[in-house]
């Protein structure tokens, strides 16, 4: 694969407005993908944060293969991270952001009070990738819609306080990723799932790497999806005419209409149709 690039001007700007603005907070809700605890970790985030608390949100847990992502969750947490598993979707754990927040500044909040500081608004920054459901998890924190939402990458473009109740704001950022990926398999799994735009990468190759995963670590979801037996014996076009066999996908001639089957497979793995799945496993081998 070649090396990936996809870094709009305006995430330079948003870069440098969230180094601006992290002395102010409190701490920082890092929101990353339950199927991708690898993939949508943002190193360059990482490094801006690391001197503030931080409480790594795992949403889209419904999503996510359970297993995997318990590991990741460990793995984390023995960083040194604090973590939550949520989904902003139907709001599964939403309501524990705040509580388990003024756990972690806790003793922050002793300090301020002992001095005479009188410690009254909790302040946080919220950040992820593009698509990640930074802009759902706002609204359900505040139960209306306060900022908005699209299922593509890129919708929100600029920073808004957000009054979450009246001693908790919180900074929504847009989504950023950095200028490269140096692992292929970010990339592809960050394509995979729509994190980054579907023109990005070609759509077979995105494919390609997704059907040889899926053989690799859930065979047994192409079995039941689309009846392929022995998926692991068979070839990445082989799968493919299956796949365009079984869900109609031909053209007037009976030939595999091969663009029907990746928007098909894509489609599938981004409902559940395919069932819960992780994309980080080979990071974790």
């Amino acid at each position: 694969m070649k090396q990936v690039q996809w870094f709009p001007g305006h995430m330079f700007k948003s870069l440098r407005e969230i180094k601006e603005k992290i002395k102010l907070m409190d701490i920082v809700y890092l929101l990353i993908d339950a199927r991708l605890p690898y993939s949508s970790m943002n190193p360059e985030i990482l490094k801006i944060v690391e001197h503030k608390p931080t409480l790594l949100l795992f949403n889209k847990v419904d999503l996510a293969d359970k297993r995997s992502l318990e590991r990741w969750v460990n793995y984390y947490e023995e960083k040194g991270f604090y973590t939550l598993q949520i989904n902003s979707q139907n709001g599964f754990n939403v309501n524990k952001i705040y509580s388990r927040s003024k756990e972690i500044l806790k003793e922050k909040i002793e300090r301020a009070n002992a001095k005479g500081m009188n410690f009254k608004i909790m302040r946080g920054m919220i950040l992820g990738i593009p698509n990640v459901g930074k802009s759902t998890l706002i609204n359900q924190l505040v139960n209306k819609k306060v900022a908005v939402v699209g299922n593509k990458p890129g919708v929100t473009k600029s920073q808004q306080w957000i009054k979450v109740n009246p001693d908790f704001e919180l900074l929504d950022t847009p989504g950023v990723l950095w200028p490269k990926f140096e692992d292929p398999n970010v990339g592809y799994a960050l394509a995979i799932t729509g994190a980054i735009k579907d023109d990005t990468l070609p759509i077979d190759e995105v494919c390609h790497y997704a059907v040889d995963y899926l053989k690799e670590f859930y065979p047994q979801r192409l079995k039941e999806r689309y009846e392929i037996e022995d998926a692991q014996s068979l070839e990445f076009v082989e799968i493919l005419d299956h796949i365009g066999k079984v869900r109609g996908a031909l053209s007037k001639g009976g030939e595999t209409d091969y663009d029907r089957v990746y928007s098909i497979l894509l489609t599938d793995i981004r409902s559940r149709n395919l069932g819960s799945l992780s994309f980080d496993a080979r990071q974790l081998s």
